[in-house]
């Protein structure tokens, strides 16, 4: 069993990013700029924000974080967004979700104004699609499927032809991971709440992404000896932070496995970057 060390890889992943836009700024480019916008003050989107700042501070991106008030209102929100795309100077722009619960905002219509050209998260109906049509057609791909897909290949781990399962649907991580593993020759199968027979189906899973929001759901008899097993949740216990997967127990079974902490989560922020800086290397014509 290998695990998949997502802090290494990640950093890796930074270095390149770091590199290439030292290299830019040597030869005369405006700096890239990424505009975090903020609303309220969710402990948990606080700590993501940080740690999404600090790594534009590690790589040279200028992380500018944009704060408004809980009873802002989705106008003000709209407003902003608005004018973060009008503007030449940011490159990528991020709401951070979720927005306040009981406040009248729209997580939909808010992402929504992002533009394509903008869209680091890939959040948008038009990134969404770009992805499920394959190739460069503008877009980007989510933040975390991106950076689990660049895990994987680090690990020259094999995915064409390949059977992979995916728990959980939601439009963050369900299904453009499911999008980006089909574009890779996966054969792809997403279940969620209303999957019969999940053991069976999971069991014969050469790949399986848990995203469902359970600690340790998955158990390994839910698992097939030598299954690669990529575990996105992030649950707070008693005990500290799980995931989705009963790693102690899956683990023994496993040919690879992300730990949680330490998997996909700095996979996540560190493709953002890379995000980031493509959307800079288009804005600027850099091919």
């Amino acid at each position: 069993m290998i695990i998949l060390d997502g802090k290494k890889t990640a950093e890796k992943l930074k270095q390149e990013v770091k590199e290439k836009l030292d290299l830019y700024y040597s030869q005369g480019y405006e700096k890239c700029n990424l505009a975090i916008v903020l609303v309220g003050n969710d402990p948990a989107s606080e700590v993501y924000v940080r740690n999404k700042s600090n790594s534009c501070a590690a790589v040279g991106i200028g992380g500018s974080l944009y704060r408004l008030d809980e009873n802002a209102g989705q106008k003000k929100l709209e407003e902003k967004i608005k004018e973060l795309s009008s503007d030449p100077s940011v490159h990528g722009i991020l709401v951070q979700l979720p927005l306040p619960k009981g406040k009248g905002y729209d997580d939909f219509k808010a992402t929504e104004l992002v533009p394509l050209s903008k869209d680091v998260d890939g959040f948008t109906m038009t990134s969404l699609g770009a992805t499920a049509l394959g190739g460069d057609r503008g877009g980007f791909t989510s933040c975390t499927p991106g950076g689990i897909l660049y895990l994987l290949k680090t690990y020259g781990i094999e995915l064409s032809g390949k059977s992979a399962v995916i728990i959980g649907r939601s439009k963050i991580v369900g299904k453009p991971m499911a999008l980006t593993l089909l574009n890779e020759d996966c054969t792809i199968t997403v279940c969620h709440s209303k999957t019969r027979d999940l053991k069976e189906i999971t069991s014969r899973a050469d790949i399986i992404v848990a995203t469902v929001g359970k600690p340790h759901f998955v158990t390994a008899d839910m698992v097939k000896e030598g299954a690669v097993v990529v575990d996105v949740g992030i649950n707070r216990t008693e005990n500290g932070l799980v995931g989705d997967v009963d790693f102690e127990n899956v683990s023994k079974k496993a040919s690879y496995i992300t730990p949680v902490p330490g998997g996909v989560g700095p996979m996540t922020v560190a493709y953002l970057m890379k995000n980031t800086l493509t959307a800079y290397e288009k804005a600027n014509g850099i091919k």
